[in-house]
């Protein structure tokens, strides 16, 4: 039996490097990132955590190029950072979560990886497909984890709240077991604070070990000039009248000096570091080696939620960075860390200027939010869409005949594999951070 012994809260840390960028729904190349020198530089940084998914168009093997670079191999054993990948979602309209496709995504991943196990699964997008599929899947994830040994942990991401909630329920009552881990998206930003509000409770008294929150930005909502528009053109699913009080609220910010992607990932980092610390993890929030805020490392060993940042650049990656370290910096007042350990006059600079900082982005929230109006703030677009058929599916499906799913490995290979162009959609669970998309 290979099953993790210790809970995956025990170590993953609050902050996950998420690679939907490396896509072209939000880059026009992803292949002409400098991504490896983005993950070594984030490794360098204490980053110690990755989330991508086989969805992501090339994002898995441009991951795994980047972990297998000299530098990463010789300063960072396989051991000192979490993989997060998902299985199911193959294109836009295509979704499988068929055993024989599972094991085969997870072999994939691997390889494309260039790793011996998976720290974490999901099932991608599972609001897509029927709650017996899910559980069918979540239940094969588990036979690898046990039999195999080529993953650790289990879990299911997706957009509205209230499925996550369902599909964790349903998991516990139907298998006794919780699953480990939920990865929700766009549900707590400065415009929609759903996971907070509808899902925290539920999903805690389903047993779930770890809720992350990804996407701040609402897939780029949140951005001065709206969602990006990348290789894929202009897709993302809020409305237009939703997009034009983002963008509203963008031009009240910068009346006030500030910008709103700046405002809205602080907002969400440091809220959730809080409101999701009973779903959170009591990984290192900066790595062992980070001495630039040493006295942030002194707070008490207490669980903080976890956030999905994605960056596209090295100057996004540095205003995360920034922001992330001074927002522990604030952080540091309500987890009542011993006292002496903020001795250099820089430290207590640093530490003042944190804590003024988050009450003006407290008040910029309220008044960003002010600006959204009460018809958008808590808005959530449908996933999927009315009329949503999934192509695979229907495929599988002839005449009257049940659906069949015990096709072979080669069989789901040769159909599922999507064209290169294919894996991309709005439905992505983390994005750029400040500087591109949220």
């Amino acid at each position: 039996m290979f099953r993790p012994t210790a809970p995956l809260s025990d170590s993953l840390p609050p902050l996950i490097f998420g690679t939907a960028t490396f896509n072209y729904q939000y880059n026009v190349d992803p292949y002409a990132l400098s991504s490896t020198s983005l993950v070594q530089k984030a490794l360098a940084q204490g980053i110690r955590a990755f989330d991508t998914s086989p969805y992501y168009g090339p994002a898995e093997e441009i991951l795994g190029a980047a972990l297998d670079s000299d530098i990463v191999r010789n300063h960072y054993p396989r051991d000192q950072y979490f993989i997060l990948t998902k299985v199911g979602r193959v294109a836009s309209d295509g979704f499988d979560y068929s055993p024989a496709w599972v094991r085969e995504s997870v072999q994939r991943s691997c390889k494309r990886l260039k790793t011996n196990y998976l720290d974490v699964v999901y099932c991608h997008d599972c609001e897509f497909v029927s709650p017996q599929e899910v559980l069918g899947a979540v239940r094969e994830l588990r036979r690898i984890r046990d039999e195999d040994g080529t993953l650790k942990y289990v879990g299911i991401s997706g957009y509205p709240v209230h499925v996550l909630c369902e599909l964790a329920e349903m998991i516990l009552q139907e298998t006794g077991e919780p699953i480990d881990i939920v990865q929700s998206y766009a549900n707590f930003t400065l415009q929609n604070t759903r996971l907070l509000s509808e899902g925290l409770q539920r999903l805690v008294a389903a047993g779930v070990g770890i809720v992350t929150n990804a996407s701040p930005l609402g897939m780029g909502l949140l951005r001065r000039n709206g969602p990006p528009v990348g290789g894929m053109g202009n897709w993302h699913p809020a409305p237009d009248d939703l997009r034009q009080a983002c963008i509203d609220a963008g031009k009240w910010a910068n009346s006030k000096g500030e910008k709103l992607e700046v405002v809205a990932v602080r907002f969400a980092l440091e809220n959730w570091l809080r409101e999701g610390s009973k779903v959170g993890a009591l990984g290192s929030p900066l790595g062992d080696n980070d001495t630039t805020y040493g006295h942030v490392l002194n707070l008490p060993r207490e669980k903080l939620g976890v956030s999905v940042m994605g960056v596209s650049n090295m100057e996004e990656l540095d205003e995360t960075l920034r922001v992330w370290r001074s927002v522990l910096d604030g952080l540091a007042d309500d987890l009542d860390a011993e006292p002496g350990t903020m001795t250099p006059s820089d430290a207590v600079s640093d530490h003042e200027w944190s804590l003024s900082r988050r009450q003006t982005i407290r008040m910029l929230a309220k008044g960003i939010r002010a600006v959204i109006g009460s018809q958008w703030v808590d808005y959530a677009w449908p996933s999927p869409d009315p009329g949503f058929v999934n192509r695979l599916k229907a495929q599988r499906v002839v005449d009257d005949e049940p659906e069949n799913t015990e096709t072979t490995d080669a069989q789901e290979a040769t159909m599922l594999t999507p064209p290169a162009d294919a894996d991309d959609d709005g439905n992505a669970t983390d994005v750029p951070a400040l500087c591109g998309e949220s």
